[in-house]
């Protein structure tokens, strides 16, 4: 009960009103604390579990915490990955802490997933962070990038006033919703000849961006609105971070590791009952352009 309480966000603290209310008698957040080490079995299956088949497509984010490093409180990065099996279903690979978002921190981490039997990646979808593609280059040099959409949206709102967002959204929003990357090209024109004397800054970081977030038109049209974001992360980081709320600061890396894998590992408990794609589809195309 302990533990299932404490990776659904009740804090150590307020653990003993729950087992004062459920049993008669409080326990004191050192007895809460060792008990959630108990999870540490969960985190170490994560990191030891053979990845067994191809995975086209391999998703990656991260999200920041504070944990206490060296007797002082930093922010460090949790970094996620998850991919599409070959049943079309998305796995949940793994997650580790960084000192930062950088290359060394994501290297380490795709190391690991290659080590454990990582294979036949078609496409790596993630923001485009220097330190990322960086070591995506190393370890995949192969394969292409797509950069989240969202992501390149939302570093273009920053460069336009408030007053103007939701418009200026709504028409970058439809560059990638195209039916075909020669017609996203052509709203894109449309978007910069509206714009670019108002908005020079917005639209040359758009302009930027466009190559590496349209790499998803090179895959089965029914799997675009799953390889142009992210999002498939965003529910995962939200519970990770309300959960982080609660905890304030992490005492140590061991124990922000161990919550963020429990947290991630319930939340992705419903991946298996739905498939996210059909692999068939992709499988096809590469016969058919083989061919």
């Amino acid at each position: 009960m302990l533990t299932a309480a404490y990776v659904h966000g009740v804090s150590h603290r307020k653990a003993g009103a729950l087992t004062d209310a459920l049993l008669g008698e409080r326990v004191s957040r050192s007895t809460v604390s060792r008990v959630a080490q108990r999870l540490d079995a969960q985190v170490a299956a994560l990191q030891r579990a053979p990845i067994v088949g191809e995975h086209p497509y391999l998703y990656l984010d991260a999200t920041f915490l504070h944990a206490r490093w060296a007797r002082t409180v930093e922010s460090v990065s949790a970094l996620v990955a998850y991919a599409v099996g070959p049943d079309g279903h998305r796995r949940l690979l793994g997650v580790t802490l960084g000192a930062e978002e950088s290359e060394a921190s994501w290297s380490a981490l795709l190391e690991q997933l290659q080590q454990r039997g990582l294979t036949g990646v078609r496409l790596v979808i993630a923001d485009e962070h220097a330190g990322l593609a960086a070591a995506v280059r190393r370890w995949w040099p192969e394969v292409p990038r797509q950069r989240c959409t969202v992501h390149l949206m939302r570093n273009v709102l920053t460069q336009v006033p408030a007053r103007l967002r939701p418009r200026v959204g709504r028409e970058v929003a439809a560059v990638f919703r195209a039916p075909s990357r020669a017609a996203a090209q052509q709203q894109l024109r449309r978007v910069v000849a509206r714009w670019a004397r108002e908005l020079p800054e917005a639209m040359a970081c758009l302009e930027r961006g466009f190559a590496a977030a349209t790499v998803f038109y090179a895959f089965p049209a029914a799997h675009w609105p799953r390889l142009r974001t992210t999002n498939g992360l965003e529910r995962l980081h939200g519970e990770i971070q309300r959960r982080i709320r609660a905890v304030g600061a992490f005492p140590d890396r061991a124990s922000a590791l161990r919550l963020i894998t429990a947290v991630a590992l319930k939340v992705t408990e419903l991946w298996s009952e739905r498939r996210y794609v059909d692999v068939a589809l992709l499988q096809r195309q590469e016969s058919d352009q083989a061919a």
